[in-house]
């Protein structure tokens, strides 16, 4: 009779793996136990496979222990790219939102969406913006993009003949 093999059932492989790698304090622990096997011996090129690393990254995770100790097998947190917009002109952008109109601005709109503050920033502050980006700047500006509701006249006005019909003494409202 043979065995039965251990699985794991609630998690795929890319999943275990993804978690893996968000967890730095993991990603130093990898990198301090390959730093270890190399010191007692193993090269690089025999722990690409166990690790899922290059030999280059390994080399690169060796020198850093030396230079820097354990604190330098942590990444360093990138910084990204630089605002476009100053933090003056975020809070005017706000203020706008918060206290002006579209059609202020000679928009053809009630309401400001993603597209309108695309363009409107376009115009103020010459600087371009993807949609995404822009609702990364409303999160950053404490702000939320909300859906409107749908107010039609003519069937609010329908709704008000309903329900004066519906108070008429025998009338019936369908």
């Amino acid at each position: 009779m043979s065995k039965v093999a251990l699985k794991i059932e609630h998690y795929t492989s890319e999943e275990l793996r993804s978690l893996l790698r968000k967890d730095e304090k993991y990603q130093q622990a990898i990198r301090l136990y390959a730093c270890y096997q190399v010191s007692l011996g193993k090269r690089p090129q025999e722990l690409e496979s166990i690790y899922e690393t290059s030999f280059k990254s390994i080399c690169n995770w060796v020198n850093r222990l030396n230079e820097g100790g354990i604190e330098a097998l942590i990444d360093k947190v990138k910084p990204g790219r630089n605002n476009r917009l100053t933090n003056d002109e975020l809070q005017s952008i706000k203020a706008v939102l918060l206290n002006k109109q579209p059609d202020d601005y000679g928009f053809n709109s009630a309401t400001w969406t993603g597209p309108l503050l695309i363009e409107l920033i376009r115009k103020e502050y010459q600087v371009e913006y993807k949609k995404a980006q822009i609702y990364n700047i409303l999160k950053k500006l404490g702000l939320t993009f909300q859906k409107g509701k749908g107010l039609y006249p003519e069937a609010q006005d329908r709704e008000e003949k309903v329900n004066v019909l519906k108070k008429t003494p025998g009338v019936s409202a369908s």
